[in-house]
């Protein structure tokens, strides 16, 4: 589970199955994946978690930037700080 500053990613379940959670701060969607001609795009600071897997899964990732480990938000209260600033009142 994390999201990217910056990067983007590109999911396919090139063999199997599994589900994956995105949350922007404001919506959450499941979303299966399970044929090797689907695929779902991952903006940048949007959280995401892959779970479900079938035991023959296989889940190709692709990114927009090599890894980068200060690129990573690991922390879901941090997610949420960035995605939605406190207003001033």
């Amino acid at each position: 589970e994390h999201a990217h500053r910056r990067v983007s990613q590109f999911l396919v379940c090139v063999r199997g199955r599994c589900s994956l959670l995105l949350d922007d701060g404001s919506n959450r969607a499941e979303i299966q994946l399970d044929a090797p001609n689907v695929g779902v795009l991952i903006p940048p600071l949007v959280w995401g978690a892959q779970f479900h897997f079938s035991a023959d899964a296989t889940l190709l990732v692709l990114a927009s930037e090599p890894y980068e480990a200060s690129d990573y938000i690991r922390d879901y209260d941090e997610f949420l700080r960035i995605v939605r600033p406190a207003t001033d009142v």
